[in-house]
């Protein structure tokens, strides 16, 4: 039976809105990560298959298929092909599922899968600014006048019983836990540094304390609890991996395998749920209960989301995010799911842990849920 395997994963220092990497057109930052996976694996581009790359904000610099025009500006030979996917927040992490499916299915023998959002350069919800995606049924369907990720946010942080103090030491503790990681060089050997730029994540914080946090005002209620410093921060960066078959990989040292990906979807106006059901999904195709689990990734977008996941699965709070999250480091939309995975598998390789799993909420009450294995 064909599998699917993890060849090698690189991603880029996420750079802070307007900082570093504002000037690198989004074209270019996936480049960069497609020229650095080439170096570090051997692999000729020419034998790609196809290039799958996640993007949510499709307009400007990031319209007309930007997965092809990364090709292009790689340097790789035109007989390259490539797709741009948008599953949300997961749209990276879904070309991971799908680069995976192809060379299961005979379909590719060598896959390239990965990501990119530029948000200084395409600011979130450029493609919408031309008119409102959603009709007035689905809108009269869910009793609402919109859908907002950080209304839904705060939708969790009440069901769940989430305090501003329980969200803000979250914060902290992903800041802290990301300042960690940079000093002791375990995310050396999964960066590509853009010489002159950006060596490392930019968005972490130091020396930041409870008091600081506390005077920051509630973005999206004026009773609520979500503020800037318990959310994701708005960010550039790019990922990808190089997916292939085991039999495909001989000769090379593929990191891990595919084991498990599932998909799963929930209510769209809490909106950021669906990681729960993903992860009982994911768990039960796998055969493997959540302690067999060593490492977790499960995205930061705002703080309520981890912490009710940990609730709702009971997953050892010490395997969850253990190198600083999107509260941290930032999300780059788009890209984000190919660095968290990137993250996970050589986190796993540096610490010897067989089993980790990735899942994340996305726009529309969705989240892809990946269990990969230790080769």
């Amino acid at each position: 039976m064909r599998d699917a395997v993890i060849v090698d994963a690189v991603r880029t220092p996420v750079g802070k809105r307007r900082g570093a990497l504002a000037g690198v057109h989004p074209a270019e930052l996936s480049a960069h990560v497609l020229r650095a996976l080439a170096e570090r694996t051997g692999l000729d581009p020419a034998e790609v298959d196809d290039v799958v790359w996640g993007c949510v904000s499709q307009a400007g610099e990031q319209a007309a298929n930007i997965a092809r025009t990364a090709v292009f500006a790689a340097g790789w030979p035109v007989s390259v092909p490539a797709t741009t996917v948008d599953r949300q927040c997961g749209s990276s992490q879904q070309a991971v599922h799908a680069a995976a499916a192809g060379v299961i299915a005979g379909h590719y023998d060598f896959a390239v899968a990965g990501g990119v959002e530029s948000m200084s350069r395409v600011p979130m919800g450029t493609a919408r600014q031309d008119g409102r995606p959603v009709p007035p049924s689905v809108l009269e369907r869910f009793g609402v006048d919109g859908f907002n990720q950080g209304v839904g946010a705060e939708m969790i942080a009440a069901k769940w019983g989430l305090s501003r103090q329980q969200l803000d030491e979250y914060s902290l503790a992903s800041h802290e836990k990301a300042a960690a990681a940079i000093d002791s060089g375990a995310l050396d050997g999964q960066l590509a540094p853009l010489p002159g730029l950006l060596d490392a994540d930019e968005g972490v914080r130091r020396g930041g304390t409870m008091s600081k946090l506390a005077v920051l005002p509630t973005a999206f209620r004026e009773d609520g609890v979500i503020t800037a410093g318990n959310a994701s921060q708005i960010s550039d960066g790019a990922g990808a991996l190089l997916i292939t078959t085991s039999e495909h990989a001989r000769g090379l040292r593929p990191v891990a395998r595919v084991h498990t990906a599932v998909l799963a979807g929930d209510d769209p106006v809490m909106m950021l749920t669906a990681p729960w059901p993903a992860t009982a999904k994911a768990l039960r195709k796998a055969g493997l209960g959540i302690d067999d689990i060593g490492a977790f990734e499960v995205n930061e977008a705002f703080a309520p989301v981890p912490l009710a996941w940990l609730a709702e699965t009971g997953a050892r709070p010490e395997r969850l995010n253990p190198l600083g999250g999107a509260i941290a480091v930032g999300h780059p939309l788009g890209g984000s799911g190919a660095i968290l995975l990137t993250r996970l598998v050589h986190h796993m390789r540096d610490n010897g842990i067989r089993y980790g799993l990735q899942t994340m909420c996305e726009g529309g009450g969705m989240a892809n849920a990946t269990i990969v294995e230790l080769l």
